[in-house]
């Protein structure tokens, strides 16, 4: 018998997806955010995210076979992660698993990874 991965608890790809779109529409017009997406469309970080989601969730290995390893810090040097910045991916994360309502135990958990994550992701810290 094999146990449920979080992936499968959650809804696996559909919620994912929900998730990343939903977070992704609200980036697409953050003054502080959107800047650090170079590319003009958001759709191939969008996937990428999707990706890495569902592989870090135990979904499908789509990222690593198509990118690597995914060396999150490195990725994201060039850019000036600061707290505002992750702050405000926050709040756009939130609005995904919001509306992706997980039941309260699994939000928890995807929550508290998000959290860390984007800590962990802060590069700069200008002076204010």
């Amino acid at each position: 018998m094999t146990e449920q991965t979080f992936y499968d608890a959650i809804g696996g790809h559909d919620t994912i997806k929900l998730i990343v779109d939903t977070f992704y529409d609200g980036v697409a017009t953050d003054e502080v955010l959107r800047p650090l997406y170079p590319e003009d469309d958001l759709a191939p970080a969008n996937e990428r995210f999707r990706m890495f989601l569902e592989q870090y969730w135990g979904g499908p290995t789509t990222y690593s076979d198509q990118r690597g390893h995914p060396r999150l810090r490195m990725r994201h040097a060039p850019f000036a992660v600061t707290p505002v910045a992750r702050d405000r991916w926050l709040v756009h994360f939130r609005e995904g698993l919001d509306k992706a309502a997980l039941p309260p135990e699994l939000d928890a958990q995807f929550w508290a990874y998000v959290e860390h994550a984007a800590t962990f992701m802060v590069n700069s810290n200008p002076a204010v």
